[in-house]
């Protein structure tokens, strides 16, 4: 499929939560990580902000926001291409995520 020359509608109102949502997780980690850095918190902070932000559930919101769009506008072989796609990404505790972190911490 090709997906440059694609586009996808979602509601203005959709679009924004999720952009909020993504805004704000985006420069608290930012923060977070600038703190980490600097030696002025630590990883208990940084679960701490994901457990009290309710961070995974908001993150899976936004990936259900589009996955709706996608599956409203899509074909079941698109839909399944994509699919295919995403899970081909880098999960956090897998054998090559766990030394991709490990690799650049060096």
């Amino acid at each position: 499929m090709d997906m440059s020359s694609r586009e996808i509608r979602m509601p203005l109102s959709e679009v924004v939560a999720v952009l909020q949502d993504l805004n704000e997780i985006v420069v608290s980690l930012d923060r977070l990580g600038s703190r980490q850095a600097s030696g002025t918190t630590d990883e208990h902070t940084v679960g701490k902000f994901i457990a009290d932000w309710d961070v995974a559930r908001r993150l899976a919101r936004a990936r259900h926001v589009i996955s709706v769009a996608l599956d409203a506008q899509l074909s079941e072989e698109d839909n399944a291409e994509i699919d295919a796609l995403c899970d081909q990404g880098h999960f956090y505790g897998t054998d090559s995520a766990v030394s991709l972190s490990t690799d650049q911490s060096s």
